[in-house]
């Protein structure tokens, strides 16, 4: 249930593992947790936000 990740910033991390077993379609964990806003732009833009507005957001300290 355990599994030993590298984490870009933690380094070595033990998480829990995916809890349900299937035979045909087996769970597996591949990455580690993002680092905080590791993701943001592209949630931004998946929202419509442009460059633009991303810098301002992140400039004001909005967003990380």
């Amino acid at each position: 249930m355990v599994v030993e990740l590298t984490h870009p910033v933690a380094g070595r991390v033990r998480q829990i593992g995916i809890p349900v077993k299937l035979s045909e379609t087996p769970g597996l964990i591949t990455r580690p947790a993002p680092t905080l806003g590791q993701h943001t732009d592209e949630v931004l833009e998946w929202l419509g936000l442009d460059a633009p507005a991303i810098t301002r957001l992140r400039t004001s300290g909005t967003v990380a």
